[in-house]
């Protein structure tokens, strides 16, 4: 299973990791097929870090702060698999502490600064094509969709 993230700056296509983490990917994907993330912003980007998104107030028209939100009800991180590193590409839940993620995630741009992250944030997927968007994604970029091909 993957996904396609659409943007304006080009498509990024993920690979999941369903084995290490399968209920953070169950609920990625249930979000992403009822379309909560179509129009949501990237509010969030850090040169050789990470680019964020998935906050529901970044919608057009939202009046909550950007990078507060989420679906309403949280999730268990998902820390002991075999893929809980935060390399180029990898897709993880962002949170607000241990078992409050939701629908926000971050991909990283880099190993260089994300070491602190791994098995504290859950990699659930991995970008495998489109690695040079991730590098042009600027804060306020849309997400156009989010497609899953089974």
């Amino acid at each position: 299973m993957e996904a396609v993230i659409k943007t304006a700056k080009g498509d990024m296509r993920v690979n999941f990791y369903t084995e290490d983490a399968p209920n953070t990917v169950a609920n990625f994907v249930k979000l992403a097929k009822e379309g909560y993330y179509d129009g949501l912003t990237f509010h969030r980007v850090l040169p050789d870090f990470v680019i964020q998104g998935g906050c529901p107030n970044s919608r057009e028209g939202a009046t909550g702060m950007p990078g507060t939100g989420g679906p309403g009800y949280k999730i268990d991180c998902e820390l002991t698999g075999n893929n809980q590193f935060h390399d180029r590409g990898v897709l993880s839940m962002a949170h607000a502490g241990r078992n409050t993620g939701g629908s926000q995630f971050f991909i990283c741009h880099s190993r260089n600064n994300t070491a602190h992250l791994d098995r504290n944030h859950t990699c659930f997927g991995k970008v495998v094509d489109g690695l040079d968007v991730i590098d042009e994604i600027r804060q306020g970029d849309r997400i156009e969709s989010i497609t899953i091909n089974e």
